[in-house]
């Protein structure tokens, strides 16, 4: 139950595939003289936009040492199984981000309805968030969440 802790892990993952798909999709540009049509600069603002999510997650939930540890891990783990999901089938990899964007809206719903509960504390929004989000000074996690899980529904359909 501990929303900001699993908020943190899932967008260690979600970081990954726009950077991943956007690093081959350049090397493939390059090595064949041709344009993305803009592909290669969505995917990166995609990873940048994950890297957000986890920076002010990681304010949220202020991550145990073992937490970090474990963020390190799944991270690469899950970087070189999806670099090779990538190479094998860019369509399946693309599909797997859509479910894995799914899951976290789903996530971040069920978050949404611990703070409306009262069973998580509604804290004042991190200053990473309301700089990133231009949200009002006054914004909360709650704000924070909406905009996260509005930003990953947006990745899920792109992807």
């Amino acid at each position: 139950r501990r929303y900001g802790c699993r908020a943190m892990m899932l967008e260690t993952v979600a970081a990954v595939p726009g950077m991943v798909g956007g690093m081959l999709l350049h090397c493939k540009s390059l090595r064949r003289f041709e344009h993305s049509g803009g592909w290669i600069k969505t995917l990166l603002d995609e990873a940048e936009n994950e890297r957000m999510h986890l920076m002010t997650f990681m304010e949220v939930s202020q991550p145990r040492w073992y937490e970090r540890a474990l963020v390190f891990t799944v991270q690469g783990v899950f970087f070189n199984a999806y670099f090779l999901a990538y190479l094998s089938s860019p369509k399946l990899a693309h599909r797997v981000v859509g479910y894995l964007e799914e899951e976290a809206i789903h996530s971040y719903t069920e978050f949404l309805k611990e703070l409306d509960k009262g069973t998580i504390e509604n804290v004042p929004a991190p200053a990473i968030a309301i700089d990133y989000w231009r949200l009002p000074a006054d914004s909360t996690l709650r704000d924070v969440v909406m905009v996260v899980r509005a930003d990953e529904a947006h990745h899920r359909d792109v992807n």
